[in-house]
């Protein structure tokens, strides 16, 4: 197996799926690893991390979101690029799936070729080595190391995904962003998550933020920016 390739974990339990994967991102070019339940892929992303996993919701010994919170809960991973595979399309699912640190999520059944797209448009975002050096803005400061987030120095509690939404901001201040630019930059290309998902976030990032919440400014008809104006 060559090292230098992309290497994509597929957590999923059902054969047939994992066959279907397996062969549309070997035709793409990706090196694939699969694992049959969590623990198994736990014990994978230990060993080898992965350049990104594509992790089924239902698994035989406990759910997906649980491993992602895992993954997530460990400084070491992140930033390890997951997308959801589900066959669930409530929009509380999908928030629930962005709330513990999901990149992307991708409906059963899907398309070969939307879910390379996906893949390739999710490598790319991750691509530029996120930076590592402490970003800040008034009052806030976020360090990408160990992502957290700072107010007056001292470390507030903040969801995942406020998190990266922050992260974004921060380095773009003064810049307008729509919602749907904030889905794709921010989560990559959602076709099944709605934009008014990116109100529910900014309006948990102000609460996080505190008396910081001004930082984040509503740009009425157009979307979000931060400013410290």
């Amino acid at each position: 197996m060559a090292v230098d390739k992309t290497t994509i974990l597929v957590v999923e339990d059902e054969p047939s799926i994992v066959e279907l994967v397996s062969f549309t991102l070997k035709e793409a070019g990706w090196n694939v690893i699969a694992a049959g339940n969590a623990a198994e892929a736990w014990e994978f992303i230990q060993r080898r991390t992965p350049h990104m996993v594509l992790l089924d919701w239902m698994l035989p010994d406990q759910s997906g979101l649980r491993l992602l919170s895992r993954i997530r809960g460990d400084r070491q991973f992140g930033e390890l690029p997951v997308i959801m595979l589900t066959a669930k399309s409530m929009e509380e699912d999908k928030i629930a799936g962005l709330d513990n640190g999901a990149d992307d999520y991708i409906t059963k059944p899907f398309s070969p070729r939307e879910l390379t797209s996906r893949i390739k448009a999710l490598l790319r975002r991750k691509a530029p080595e996120h930076a590592q050096s402490l970003m800040a803005a008034g009052v806030v400061t976020l360090d990408p190391v160990s992502c957290s987030v700072m107010l007056h120095g001292q470390k507030i509690d903040i969801g995942h995904a406020e998190y990266k939404l922050l992260k974004f901001f921060l380095a773009h201040p003064e810049r307008v962003f729509s919602r749907s630019q904030l889905l794709d930059k921010v989560w990559g290309d959602h076709v099944v998550i709605e934009e008014r998902t990116v109100d529910v976030h900014v309006l948990r990032l102000r609460k996080a933020l505190k008396e910081a919440e001004s930082l984040i400014k509503t740009v009425r008809s157009v979307g979000y920016m931060l400013s410290e104006k």
